[in-house]
Formats: C-alpha cells, sequence, structure tokens
C-alpha cells in the first residue's frame, strides 16, 4: 500500500516535476555541451530575475550557436549583449555578458572546455563541487544550487541534492525535511524532477494551495 507521502510526491511530480533545464530547452546528458549550457542556465538564473525570463535567455544564446565554451568565448560582447536584451535580460545585459564570456574562458582554460573535469576534481564531494562551481564570476550558492539539483540527474554521485529551497518546498507540502527521506519517496531517476518540483512549490504565492488550481510548471518565478 502506498504511504501518503509518495501519493503526495507523485503528484507534486506531475504537476510540476519540469526541471528548469528541460524548461530550457536543454536535452541534458552527461556531455560537454548540455552541461555547458546547464552552466550557462545556473548563471543566468543567478540574478534577481524571473525564471522564465532566464529560460527565455537560454534559449536565445542556444539559438545564437554559443552551445559551447569555445563559442560563447569567441561571441563579440555587443553580440551577446543584444541576444540578453532580446529576450528581455536587460537589468543585467551588460555584466552578465561579461560573466558568460569570463565563464567560457574559466571552463577552456581549467577543463578543457568539458565540465566532466569539474566532476573530477570535485571526487564526489559535492561540497567541493558547489564550491568549484561558485568559482565561476557571478555564480553564488543560488546558481550552484542550481547547477547540481539539475546534474544530478545524470551525475548519480551528487544525489540526493535537495538543499534549503526544495526543503522549503517540502515543508510546505507536509513533507520530511531531510533529503534522504525526500529521496526515498520517489525513484532515483526522478529526483531531478523532484527537487525542481519542490522548488516550484517554495515559490508559489503564499496561501495558494500547491496541489489546488494554480500555475504550472513554467509560469513560476526564480528558482
Amino acid at each position: 500500500m502506498d504511504r501518503p507521502d509518495e501519493n503526495i510526491a507523485r503528484a507534486v511530480l506531475d504537476r510540476y516535476g519540469t526541471t528548469f533545464s528541460a524548461d530550457a530547452g536543454i536535452a541534458l546528458r552527461d556531455e560537454p555541451v548540455p552541461l555547458f549550457q546547464l552552466l550557462v542556465l545556473a548563471q543566468l538564473l543567478s540574478a534577481r530575475i524571473g525564471s522564465g525570463i532566464a529560460v527565455a535567455t537560454a534559449g536565445e544564446l542556444t539559438a545564437a550557436g554559443w552551445t559551447t565554451p569555445q563559442r560563447m568565448r569567441d561571441a563579440s560582447r555587443p553580440r551577446v549583449v543584444a541576444a540578453l536584451g532580446r529576450a528581455g535580460y536587460r537589468r543585467y545585459d551588460e555584466r552578465t555578458a561579461t560573466q558568460l564570456r569570463d565563464m567560457a574562458a574559466l571552463v577552456l582554460d581549467r577543463y578543457g572546455g568539458d565540465l566532466r573535469g569539474l566532476a573530477g576534481a570535485a571526487e564526489a564531494d559535492v561540497g567541493r563541487a558547489a564550491g568549484l562551481v561558485q568559482e565561476v564570476k557571478g555564480i553564488g550558492p543560488t546558481g550552484a544550487a542550481v547547477f547540481l539539483r539539475e546534474v544530478q540527474a545524470v551525475w548519480p554521485w551528487v544525489r540526493p541534492y535537495l538543499d534549503e529551497r526544495a526543503r522549503e518546498g517540502a515543508r510546505r507540502l507536509g513533507l520530511p525535511d531531510d533529503a534522504h527521506q525526500l529521496a526515498d519517496l520517489v525513484s532515483p531517476d526522478d529526483l531531478a524532477r523532484f527537487a525542481a518540483a519542490l522548488v516550484r512549490v517554495s515559490r508559489l504565492p503564499a496561501g495558494q494551495a500547491p496541489l489546488g488550481d494554480g500555475p504550472r510548471c513554467g509560469e513560476l518565478t526564480s528558482p
């Protein structure tokens, strides 16, 4: 017989269980291009801006062809600024254009353009991985949490990664506040989606029942 918490977890997955990378059109795999695209998304989501704008901006950068560190580093700064502006990322376009190109240079110089090198440098230590991600200028704890929540889909050693924002959503649902207890409610392959779903729940307006009528996955704000 199902436990009540498992039923809640399943309902939350059904309603909110789309990762932010999937929203951005990133087919996440343990390969250089999608991992770099995820790092770009984490950078964009680090600013105080709605997730919808950040996700749209990630799509705009992909459409421009800047899907590898080499291409991003070599992109002209005015073109990057223009792409950010087209997607509505205007408050932070100048600063972020610089940070994105600096980030690409760091990934090239330190990891040979392949973020699997970051995984190797972390040596299966999630805290160290978070620190390495934050060595990218413009990415702090929030951006590192975005990256790790999502990358656990393809880096099993990161699991279970359910940070304070995700656990806030769990508390709102009456679910356990412990990452391992939460992870037991879903299959390992669903954990990244579950983490994203809990984050989305945490950002719902006060007073809105998470499993009542309300916005769906793509309609919520900051992760």
